[in-house]
């Protein structure tokens, strides 16, 4: 398997992944920000949550840890939580921008750009 291939997979198995408080997966909602995979296909992902006082930060962690392991049997996987860049919705994919209007009815994202005056 190449790089890219891992790096697919790692991605689809983080879409099974879901924040407990936002009914969308963590990749399409932008908190994946870095998925790394070295020469032996050994993967490290940097993600963040939408809050930092989320109960379930290690949860999370770990159901996205699991969910990359069982794609990749074998291989070691490190999934650090990061801060930095603060996620704000401005963030999430266009497949989450998607999903997020569905559920709210609504374009959080446009909103909320809208109230900041023009984002970040």
């Amino acid at each position: 398997m190449n790089k890219d291939e891992i790096k697919r997979r790692v991605v689809e198995a983080l879409k099974k992944v879901y924040d407990p408080e936002i009914p969308v997966n963590v990749y399409d909602l932008g908190l994946v920000y870095r998925i790394e995979v070295d020469d032996e296909g050994n993967v490290e992902v940097d993600m963040t949550l939408t809050s930092p006082g989320c109960p379930v930060a290690e949860m999370v962690l770990d159901m996205a840890k699991a969910s990359i392991e069982e794609a990749l049997p074998g291989k070691k996987v490190k999934v650090n939580l990061v801060w930095e860049p603060f996620w704000t919705p401005d963030k999430a994919r266009p497949e989450g921008r998607e999903k997020l209007k569905e559920i709210y009815g609504y374009d959080i994202v446009a909103e909320w750009i809208k109230t900041r005056g023009g984002g970040r």
